[in-house]
C-alpha cells in the first residue's frame, strides 16, 4: 500500500513539474510582402539580456550574394510570440564603391550595395553588438543600448583584417553570419572567413578563423587560422561560436569537404592555439550554415544545433556523384556532453529549409530561426519562426 502511494506521489509530482511539448510556428519574413525585395536570406537570432528578442536577415532585391542587400530586424518582446514591423538598421554614409570581384562576375548592377553577413551578440550588460560587411571587403561595427530600436553610427574595422594578409591575402571577408558570443570573461568572439575571391562566385577558395574584442567592442584583433583551406578540409566558410563550460570556445564550421560532415574544432581563448580540426559524424553537411546555442536547463549543460539532416543521392554520407545535397530537414539536435555526441535528432521541417540560427529565452524556450519553402531552393521563400520546449525536442 506504502509503495503504490509512494508511486502515485511520484506520478502526480512528475506530472506537476513536467511541461507539455509544444512546437508554434509563424514567418516573419515572406517572398512578395515587399515588392522591393525578392529573397529574405541568412537569418539570425539573438536573446537580449533584457529577455527582448531580435530576429534580423538579409532582404535582397533580387537573390545574389552580390545583390542590392539591406539588413532588417524584428523585435519581440513577449518571447516571440509577437513581432514589430521590419526595421532597416544598416546604413553606411558617403561614397561606396563595389566590390571589383562583383563586377567581374556580373551577377548585378554597378550601383548596387551590398551589406553582407550581419552578426549580432547580446552583451551581458544588455548592450548589443553588431558587426556587418559592406561589399565583402569591408567591415563595420555598431551598437545598440536600448534592446535594437536605434543603432550608434557604424564605425569601420576592416583594419583588423590587415592582419591575416600576411597569412593569406584575402580579397573577400565575411563576418559570421549568425548570431556569435561574449565569453564569461568579456571577451567578444566572431567567427570570419576569408577568401582570395579566385574561386567560384568570389568566395573561394576560403579559410576560417574569428576577430575579437577585450575592450566592448571599441577594438578588434585578429585571431590565428581556425580552419586552412586543404585537400582534407574543403573550403570553410560561415562558422558558428560556443563557449564550453571549461571558458574554451568551440566553432562549428561548414565547408565543402568530401566527407560532408561538419568540421569542429577548438580554442583555449578563441582567437589562438586551434585545435586540429576533425569532422563530427553525427553532424551532415549539406554545405549549408547551421546554428548552436548554449541551453542551461536546471544546472545541467546542453548544446542544441541546427541545420538540414540531408544528404540527398547514396547512402547517408556517400553522396552519388553529381548529386545535390539538397537543403531540407532542418532538423534539431541535442548534446549532453558539450558536442563529444548529439544523441537526440528531431526534425523540425519536412521539407525544403536552409540557414537557421538558434537562440534560448530567459523562461527557456527554444527559437529556432530559418528560411523554409514549398519547393527546393538555397534560401527559402520565408524566414520562419519556430518555438518550442524542450520536451517536444526530447519527446518521441
Amino acid at each position: 500500500m506504502k509503495t503504490s502511494l509512494l508511486s502515485l506521489l511520484l506520478f502526480v509530482l512528475c506530472g506537476i513539474t513536467r511541461a507539455e511539448p509544444f512546437l508554434e510556428k509563424q514567418d516573419l519574413f515572406t517572398s512578395g510582402d515587399n515588392p522591393a525585395f525578392k529573397t529574405y536570406h541568412i537569418p539570425g537570432i539573438v536573446v537580449t539580456a533584457k529577455g527582448t528578442v531580435l530576429a534580423w536577415c538579409e532582404a535582397r532585391r533580387d537573390g545574389s550574394d552580390w545583390d542590392d542587400i539591406k539588413i532588417l530586424l524584428r523585435r519581440s518582446t513577449d518571447e516571440g510570440k509577437t513581432w514589430s514591423p521590419p526595421q532597416s538598421i544598416v546604413e553606411v554614409p558617403g561614397p561606396k564603391r563595389k566590390n571589383a570581384l562583383a563586377l567581374k562576375l556580373n551577377h548585378t548592377a554597378p550601383d548596387t550595395v551590398t551589406y553582407n553577413n550581419p552578426v549580432l551578440i547580446a552583451g551581458a550588460d544588455g548592450t548589443v553588438h553588431m558587426l556587418f560587411c559592406l561589399e565583402y571587403e569591408r567591415a563595420f561595427y555598431q551598437r545598440s543600448e536600448d534592446d535594437g530600436l536605434t543603432w550608434s553610427a557604424p564605425s569601420e574595422i576592416t583594419a583588423t583584417f590587415d592582419a591575416f594578409k600576411n597569412n593569406y591575402d584575402w580579397k573577400v571577408i565575411a563576418t559570421g553570419p549568425n548570431h556569435s558570443i561574449q565569453l564569461k570573461s568579456g571577451r567578444l568572439i566572431v567567427p570570419v572567413w576569408l577568401s582570395t575571391g579566385t574561386g567560384g562566385n568570389a568566395h573561394r577558395p576560403s579559410v576560417t578563423s574569428t576577430i575579437t574584442s577585450d575592450d566592448d567592442g571599441r577594438t578588434w584583433q585578429a585571431g590565428e587560422i581556425a580552419v586552412p583551406n586543404t585537400e582534407e578540409w574543403v573550403n570553410p566558410n560561415e562558422t558558428v561560436a560556443v563557449e564550453l563550460q571549461d571558458g574554451s570556445v568551440m566553432l562549428n564550421v561548414r565547408s565543402e569537404s568530401k566527407t560532408h560532415r561538419r568540421i569542429i574544432v577548438t580554442s583555449p581563448d578563441g582567437a589562438t592555439n586551434w585545435s586540429t580540426p576533425r569532422f563530427d559524424n553525427a553532424l551532415l553537411e549539406p554545405v549549408c550554415m547551421g546554428g548552436i546555442v548554449h541551453y542551461d536547463y536546471g544546472g545541467e549543460s546542453l548544446l542544441l544545433f541546427s541545420n538540414p539532416h540531408n544528404l540527398e543521392g547514396g547512402r547517408e554520407g556517400e553522396p552519388e556523384p553529381g548529386r545535390s545535397r539538397a537543403r531540407k530537414n532542418v532538423s534539431i539536435k541535442l548534446s549532453r556532453d558539450e558536442g563529444l555526441t548529439w544523441p537526440v535528432n528531431k526534425l523540425l521541417e519536412d521539407g525544403p529549409s536552409a540557414y537557421s540560427d538558434l537562440a534560448v529565452t530567459k523562461s527557456g524556450v527554444i527559437i529556432c530561426f530559418y528560411g523554409a519553402g514549398k519547393t527546393p531552393s538555397f534560401a527559402g521563400s520565408a524566414m520562419r519562426l519556430a518555438r518550442f520546449n524542450l520536451e517536444w525536442l526530447t519527446s518521441p
